[in-house]
């Protein structure tokens, strides 16, 4: 079980700390195609001036944070403002293509500006110094931070970092637009849905956890994030193979149970995922056991 996945994990989404200016809730849609967004102010460690504007709809996103995944179950209650698209890496759009084709959301944005360029992650990573010790911007003051082509992935397994142990999801797109996890949910990007299912399976059953409280302090900040895929060998979904087949179909059954609340079904179908994945890492039925007990015991 231990060693390298084949899988690479990512963190979500990181405002720099402006959490308050990037995540909106919708108040209205208007019959124009514009939307009418408020702040989310509550709870922010900046303090930002709560505000109602009316944006385009083209750079909002369905927000996935921490305190929405629970084992089998992910639901985005919130938006996020993500002023980069796909392909482009790490730039954020150009400030002359903001303003020419989403105006209303530069005018969003430029309320906030002296509080944008004020982050510290916005002065590390965008700014440098030329050789007459001139601060030079090298990338738009709204520029976010740990996005890739990633973060655009139609299909994701999600777990927050910060927990007891691993609880993933898979989440897809919600009216159309992807799901964005934020910084501390850790994700793993496929284009196919079953590969998400086959993953999150894997991911949430007993064997997983137990390997990876070998390398992790169960509760801390770095429990759930992405480099436990570093220890945890978790090999490459195969279509063909009957083992990675059951773990997505059991995934699948699991998600639509605890939606349902049905509690007794779900217990059922997490002893069914602990017995494929001890075949999935030639697992002996009494080595799963032991297992399983050394965990309860935990």
């Amino acid at each position: 079980m231990l060693g390298k996945s084949d899988y690479t994990a990512h963190a979500g989404v990181y405002t720099g700390g402006a959490n308050a200016v990037y995540w909106v809730e919708i108040v209205s849609r208007r019959p124009d195609g514009l939307v009418v967004v408020r702040n989310i102010t509550k709870g922010a460690k900046r303090r930002v001036p709560e505000v109602t504007a009316v944006i385009e709809p083209d750079l909002l996103y369905p927000l996935l944070r921490g305190r929405d995944v629970r084992r089998w179950r992910a639901e985005p209650l919130a938006y996020l403002i993500l002023t980069h698209k796909p392909g482009m890496r790490l730039k954020a759009i150009s400030e002359e293509e903001l303003m020419e084709h989403y105006p209303n959301t530069w005018d969003y944005l430029k309320r906030f500006e002296p509080i944008l360029r004020e982050r510290a992650a916005f002065k590390r990573y965008f700014t440098r110094k030329d050789k007459s010790g001139k601060v030079i911007e090298t990338g738009p003051f709204y520029s976010m931070f740990d996005v890739g082509d990633y973060t655009f992935a139609p299909w994701k397994v999600v777990w927050p970092n910060i927990a007891s142990s691993l609880e993933s999801a898979v989440i897809g797109c919600n009216d159309g637009k992807v799901i964005i996890p934020q910084h501390i949910v850790t994700l793993v990007a496929t284009e196919d849905e079953n590969e998400a299912h086959f993953i999150c399976a894997a991911v949430n059953s007993t064997l997983a956890n137990f390997a990876a409280r070998t390398y992790a302090q169960e509760g801390g900040k770095s429990f759930g994030t992405p480099h436990i895929l570093d220890h945890i060998r978790l090999p490459k979904y195969v279509s063909t193979d009957p083992v990675h087949r059951a773990l997505a179909e059991a995934s699948r059954e699991a998600h639509e149970a605890a939606a349902q609340g049905d509690g007794v079904r779900l217990r059922k179908l997490e002893e069914r995922i602990n017995a494929l994945a001890a075949q999935l890492w030639d697992l002996t039925d009494k080595e799963l056991e032991e297992i399983k007990g050394g965990f309860e015991g935990h």
